[in-house]
């Protein structure tokens, strides 16, 4: 009879949304960076909003983010269990079901887009509903399974949000927003893959087929350093096209040309070997280096 009790018990509360745990599924980290690329896209438009409109609008393109995280997490959860980095998120835990997982994945998703179509306009929502999409079904269930270039073609999901900033300010598309998009994208693969060199038994217990273990260490380092490369001229571009002045080239160019002499450093390292403390600072400085590229852009549009 108590063992009945204590099993219906357990059902019951397995049943229960546990908001806690669910908004980390949402993957509170990276919405915090959605929420800031998006606002300097929306912010370095021609174009202002009122403050509560842009609020209400960001809050909604960072809970489209959260969605396709859920539904990462629901369909991931498998691998999750299997890598240090992730064996802590709930689904592994035992603290959220897959099935809660996917309703909230959902349910998020339709609102964020519908809320956004309602309160801005039906292009930041396509590319809203296009981001989620992409993120859930390109990268999640196809890409990332099957391809080592999985980080590359999937970094357009991450890309899109300071576009969607600039959507909802104007209701438009134009060059100047996919300067934004091509310098998240660049700059995605070596952050990603800095990241894979020291987590790479991770990795090949999950037997996702990140760069270091299908072409090896020496090319990963090649490929980490001709990204960074790539980022000369991407940051060059919004000058080539006059949306930004010197104030944000030099800046940018500065802290740039120091990333590539990062990854210059972890590519001169001993063949086909790799210095993990050099790869995590690469990883460490790439975060900071995108806050701070963008944080340029809006001081070059006060200044």
């Amino acid at each position: 009879m108590i063992n009945s009790k204590l099993k219906n018990k357990n059902l019951s509360q397995e049943d229960v949304f546990n908001f806690s745990e669910l908004f980390k599924l949402m993957k509170p980290r990276v919405m915090s960076l959605v929420i800031f690329t998006c606002a300097v896209g929306l912010l370095m438009a021609p174009v202002s909003i009122s403050t509560k409109e842009a609020m209400i609008a960001i809050l909604l393109v960072s809970i489209g983010a959260g969605a396709a995280g859920a539904l990462n997490m629901w369909y991931e959860s498998d691998l999750d269990a299997l890598m240090t980095r992730t064996c802590l998120r709930p689904i592994p835990m035992g603290k959220v079901n897959k099935k809660q997982a996917l309703i909230f994945g959902i349910a998020l998703s339709f609102f964020s887009v519908i809320a956004l179509d309602y309160f801005t306009n039906r292009i930041s929502a396509a590319l809203l509903l296009f981001t989620i999409l992409f993120y859930v079904f390109i990268y999640t269930m196809w890409l990332k399974r099957k391809t080592s270039q999985n980080i590359v073609i999937g970094g357009a999901a991450g890309a899109l949000p300071p576009v969607i900033g600039w959507t909802i300010a104007t209701n438009s598309l134009s060059l100047e927003p996919m300067t934004f998009f091509l310098i998240i994208f660049f700059w995605t693969p070596s952050h990603f893959w800095a990241l894979s060199l020291y987590k790479s038994d991770d990795y090949k217990k999950a037997k996702i087929p990140m760069l270091p273990l299908t072409n090896g260490i020496e090319s990963t380092k090649i490929n980490i350093l001709v990204y960074s490369l790539l980022m000369l001229p991407v940051i060059i571009l919004p000058y080539a096209i006059g949306f930004v002045s010197l104030v944000f080239l030099v800046p940018a160019l500065m802290l740039t040309f120091y990333y590539n002499l990062l990854c210059f450093e972890l590519y001169k390292f001993k063949k086909n070997k790799f210095s993990a403390k050099k790869a995590k600072s690469i990883f460490g400085y790439s975060i900071l280096y995108l806050f701070l590229i963008f944080v340029i852009f809006l001081i070059d549009k006060i200044l």
